[in-house]
């Protein structure tokens, strides 16, 4: 049974930094792509990073490229989501994502989601 589970988030000034961790069981981090999406209160889910099974690719949109880093660590099998320079509009409940490499994420096991607040 595949199981993601996210912690790290919380209440954060603009500008501040967060980190996100996904914890896996049941696969292997390097096998499969593995995704952060946020979600915000009446919009929709966006995808803010992944990086890509054997070869370790990874994707930042335009929205956060620069202020996020997407890493994974074999020996705990986890996914991280270091995130910088915060903004309001980063305000969101954050998921962690694990999908077959070239299949997309609408048949991804999901993580419970952890919620991300930047506020003064």
């Amino acid at each position: 049974q595949v199981q993601l589970v996210e912690s790290g988030g919380g209440l954060v000034q603009p500008g501040g930094s967060l980190r996100l961790s996904c914890v896996v069981s049941g696969r292997t981090v390097g096998d499969y792509a593995m995704a952060w999406f946020r979600q915000a209160p009446g919009k929709e889910r966006e995808l803010v990073a992944h990086i890509l099974g054997v070869t370790g690719t990874i994707y930042y949109p335009d929205s956060v490229n620069g202020r996020f880093s997407i890493s994974r660590d074999s020996a705990k099998n986890a996914v991280f989501l270091e995130m910088n320079s915060l903004q309001s509009e980063d305000t969101a409940t954050y998921y962690c994502a694990s999908a077959t490499v070239g299949a997309g994420y609408d048949d991804a096991y999901w993580g419970q989601g952890t919620q991300v607040i930047v506020s003064s």
